[in-house]
């Protein structure tokens, strides 16, 4: 099993499609937010690399927070399903779903 945080909250995607995970994070004093949908990661701030294999959530991120979105996401109108998850909420979810 892969224990990288972010290939762990794509997992999460794939298995559970109708969510839109939104992840607040900094990044060498950086902040930035990611949505991961259906197993793809996309910066919302910033370029994201054409290649898959480049992370878009690097290990040395720092994760602020995380929202779950219903999908399809619409960034001027979200529904949420829960709001402001530390990493530590976030982690419990994954791990539920054996992830």
């Amino acid at each position: 099993m892969n224990n990288n945080i972010a290939h762990r909250l794509e997992q999460y995607t794939i298995k559970r499609p109708n969510q839109v995970l939104i992840v607040k994070i900094v990044i060498d004093e950086q902040p930035d937010e990611i949505a991961i949908f259906k197993g793809f990661s996309s910066s919302l701030m910033g370029p994201t690399a054409f290649n898959p294999d480049v992370p878009v959530l690097p290990e040395t991120a720092r994760i602020v927070s995380v929202d779950l979105v219903a999908s399809p996401y619409n960034p001027k109108a979200p529904i949420y399903i829960q709001q402001g998850l530390t990493r530590e909420q976030i982690q419990s979810l994954l791990i539920e779903l054996g992830l």
